[in-house]
């Protein structure tokens, strides 16, 4: 990847936490994560487990911080 498209991506990362905030709903997004994710096993119904007591921003802000904590 490009240093100038790596320097674009957390923008462009916002942008789709965006878009997906205001067009899924909080299953949906889980269903997206898993396709994005490798995981082993039904991810969609571990993460739908985690996060059933937590609101899409809750979810998003602890994707975010997963996102971080990989690049450190």
């Amino acid at each position: 990847m490009s240093e100038a498209a790596t320097a674009e991506t957390p923008k462009v990362m916002e942008k789709v936490f965006n878009i997906l905030k205001r067009e899924l709903s909080a299953e949906e997004y889980l269903i997206y994560l898993q396709t994005i994710t490798p995981r082993i096993g039904d991810a969609t119904a571990q993460l739908r487990d985690i996060t059933k007591k937590m609101s899409l921003e809750d979810v998003l802000r602890r994707a975010k911080r997963m996102e971080k904590a990989s690049k450190a």
